[in-house]
């Protein structure tokens, strides 16, 4: 049976997988933002704030998130942000392009640092070759994204299930002792929310693939799915992290200092290869995303964003961002990322959570 055809998989999988794909570059693809958010407050700390936290606050908001998209028919951010917020909705809007940029800037930075670190090849050839990957990407349109992010995603669920597993088998004890120890320092709550606001930001770039949900069980059934789903692969990542703290925590591409550590080869090279489509996959669903409120805004005036400027606009915003890439992997994840965080609580979680369900209950009466 076709998966892509399959029912069930399209109405409550794909958009955990979309969630998880969009979020893997800028969320936890390099390791740097596990380590930012969570392993700097302690093993154990890291745990809580992925699990009590981040998780639970994914869970709900993507639920809310594909109930109000289902219910106005909003599947693109300019149609989801003028139903939720009225004559204010550009405030997201404005935030949004800061983010992506930012975003944007780590996805080319981490990009050039692989490839040039790891096969030798100058760091513009790999900045290059995400570009032209992205453009094709949006170039060809919904169909071929939801079903590069689907497999990739599963592709990323066994390299980090293998990940773990040779980690535990070779450092066993040292995960064991760094949870045994004094592992929870103050703060793991607020990094969580943190970490949890300004990824539910990415949830623009799934609003597309929402249309085959036609329910508020299958809506909200899907949302806190995606929540799981997006979580998973960075607990299994984590806790192999784990193994080498606190030597990890100043490393600026975590994954790949976990993996050379393992000292197998064949799984390393699948890695680095994994991890670049990841960056791939991430700048494709945000500039997409764009793509599509241009479109509904034309349309609007009975126009069509021609398919040719698709990857033109990609493209754009990618070149935009290598200027900011300059700035290192580290400092972006530390002061962008966590500054911008609270802006989207303020202009899409609270409002969503208030004005959102008000809206969606009183469009039922």
């Amino acid at each position: 049976m076709n998966l892509f055809k399959n029912t069930f998989f399209k109405k409550y999988l794909l958009p955990g997988f979309v969630f998880q794909s969009v979020i893997i570059g800028g969320g936890y693809g390099t390791g740097r933002e596990l380590v930012e958010y969570f392993l700097n407050f302690g093993p154990v700390g890291g745990i809580l704030g992925m699990l009590l936290v981040t998780m639970v606050i994914w869970a709900v908001f993507l639920a809310l998130t594909f109930e109000f998209t289902r219910r106005f028919n909003a599947f693109n951010y300019r149609t989801f942000f003028k139903r939720l917020l009225g004559p204010v909705w550009p405030a997201f809007e404005v935030l949004y392009f800061v983010y992506l940029i930012i975003v944007l800037a780590v996805l080319g930075s981490a990009s050039g640092v692989l490839i040039r670190d790891n096969f030798g090849i100058p760091y513009i050839v790999g900045v290059i070759v995400m570009l032209a990957a992205v453009g094709f990407l949006t170039f060809r349109g919904a169909g071929l994204m939801e079903k590069f992010f689907s497999i990739w995603s599963l592709i990323l669920y066994a390299i980090y299930a293998a990940l773990l597993v040779l980690t535990i088998f070779k450092f066993g004890p040292e995960i064991r002792g760094n949870y045994t120890g004094p592992s929870v320092e103050p703060g793991w709550i607020v990094a969580g929310s943190k970490y949890a606001f300004y990824n539910l930001a990415n949830v623009v770039g799934v609003l597309f693939c929402l249309k085959h949900i036609q329910t508020r069980k299958e809506a909200v059934s899907a949302g806190v799915i995606a929540g799981v789903i997006g979580i998973v692969p960075a607990l299994l990542f984590y806790i192999a992290l784990v193994a080498h703290y606190p030597e990890i925590l100043s490393e600026e591409i975590p994954s790949v200092f976990a993996f050379e550590k393992l000292g197998f080869l064949p799984l390393f090279i699948v890695f680095q290869i994994v991890l670049y489509g990841t960056l791939i996959e991430t700048g494709t669903a945000m500039i997409h995303a764009v793509n599509e409120r241009i479109q509904s805004a034309r349309e609007s005036r009975k126009k069509e964003l021609p398919r040719a400027f698709r990857p033109v606009i990609a493209i754009a915003f990618l070149i935009l961002a290598i200027g900011l890439s300059t700035f290192g992997i580290i400092a972006l994840i530390a002061r962008g990322y966590g500054a911008i965080s609270w802006g989207f609580l303020f202009v899409y979680l609270l409002p969503l959570a208030t004005i959102g369900i008000y809206k969606i209950v009183r469009s039922q009466s």
